[in-house]
């Protein structure tokens, strides 16, 4: 992998903007969490809705098919806008829907409202990457990108578990206005320390169809979808795994050990992504395949579990750091082929606009040579007209003597 060859922004700092970019992680944390948090409080919400628990299930899947449709237009159409101001509109949206779920008694307001959120998640997710890296020089990018996706980890493995616990203390409704009250919180953060950077000029920004032509995007594209799903997959059926094993009772700790875990993977991460991120992303893989193997095989055994489900934050920690940073170097690539292919283009254009140039100097003198020449050719004509031939000459002559002599 080649390191991202954009140019270093105006205002990127030497040093970790470690508040800045806290408060990436912290946007990353609230999507996360968001899209999640119904998932421990299903019975709650379907019977406050009125509906059953496989209609309340659905909150989840219209979060993530609103991230999923907006995620690449709603990037595309604000990549000219400025940063800050795109991040906060991702965020002001968290607290209206989030808002809107907490006081709805409505099912069908209620999937407004949550894919809606997930537009929202979608617009954030497009920015928070390239966002951190534009922070720092080009040195610190890997390590910014780490601490902006700490979030996610610590979303699945403690906010989730917290958040399910307040919801069945204090109610799910509840459970939302303290997510809408923590975003109030993100808000003044990011209006606070968060600096803002200019979108993209016009000139320097790539249609998708370009950047999906970008040699490495679309390797990075597939391996992102598979692993991410592979993930979700495993994560959503943990608790039937821990059962076979019988370590159902203490899921929250088993959770809590794939959240230190993770935090360290991000930490093995921030600290290797600059220097060696293929073998990095190459390693992870491996032991992600090896413990979802392990848990098929051995998931009766309680060892196996704990260990494979601590390896297994280990190595998806920092997948999302890894990933965006390969996509990031690759679309980089692409920018810089499009670069030079703009390049290629104004040079194609000078060559043609000189060629056309040298046609038509030819063809102007061309075109003055054959008018030249016809013009003689009627100046010709007209000599010969005014004076006839010898013979007429003679004997226009002969006559006007013959008259005068008669005269």
């Amino acid at each position: 992998m080649r390191p991202n060859p954009i140019p270093t922004d105006a205002g990127a700092s030497e040093t970790l903007p470690i508040s800045a970019l806290l408060a990436l992680a912290m946007t990353g944390f609230t999507a996360i969490l968001t899209e999640t948090l119904p998932a421990g409080l299903l019975p709650h919400m379907a019977a406050g809705l009125g509906v059953s628990e496989s209609l309340a299930g659905q909150t989840v899947t219209v979060y993530a098919v609103g991230s999923l449709l907006a995620a690449i237009p709603l990037t595309l159409y604000t990549q000219g806008w400025r940063r800050k101001p795109t991040l906060l509109v991702a965020i002001v949206g968290f607290l209206i829907f989030n808002c809107v779920t907490a006081v709805s008694t409505c099912y069908a307001l209620t999937l407004v409202a949550r894919f809606m959120g997930g537009v929202a998640a979608g617009l954030g997710w497009g920015i928070i990457a390239g966002y951190a890296r534009r922070m720092v020089v080009a040195p610190l990018r890997g390590k910014a990108l780490a601490i902006a996706m700490v979030g996610t980890p610590l979303a699945l493995s403690i906010g989730v578990p917290l958040g399910a616990m307040l919801g069945t203390t204090l109610g799910w409704r509840m459970a939302f206005g303290l997510m809408s009250i923590t975003t109030l919180v993100l808000i003044g953060w990011v209006l606070w320390q968060v600096p803002d950077f200019p979108g993209q000029p016009a000139e320097e920004r790539l249609s998708i169809a370009r950047v999906f032509r970008t040699r490495g995007v679309r390797t990075v594209l597939v391996t992102l979808f598979a692993w991410i799903t592979a993930h979700n997959i495993l994560y959503t059926y943990i608790a039937p795994v821990a059962a076979l094993s019988g370590v159902q009772g203490r899921l929250d700790l088993l959770l809590l050990g794939f959240g230190v875990a993770a935090l360290v993977g991000i930490w093995v991460t921030g600290v290797l992504v600059d220097r060696a991120l293929r073998p990095l992303v190459l390693v992870s893989l491996t032991v992600f395949a090896a413990v979802s193997l392990a848990l098929g095989l051995f998931a009766a055994s309680p060892v196996v579990t704990i260990a494979a489900t601590i390896l297994w934050g280990l190595s998806f920690g920092g997948a999302a750091t890894q990933l965006q940073t390969a996509l990031a170097d690759a679309a980089g690539e692409g920018r810089r082929s499009g670069e030079r292919d703009a390049d290629d283009d104004v040079e194609r254009r000078d060559r043609r606009g000189r060629d056309r140039r040298r046609r038509n100097a030819r063809s102007s003198r061309r075109r003055v040579a054959r008018l030249g020449r016809a013009g003689a050719d009627v100046a010709g004509a007209r000599n010969r007209i005014a004076r006839p031939p010898p013979r007429l000459q003679a004997r226009s002559t002969g006559i006007r003597l013959m008259h005068r002599s008669y005269a």
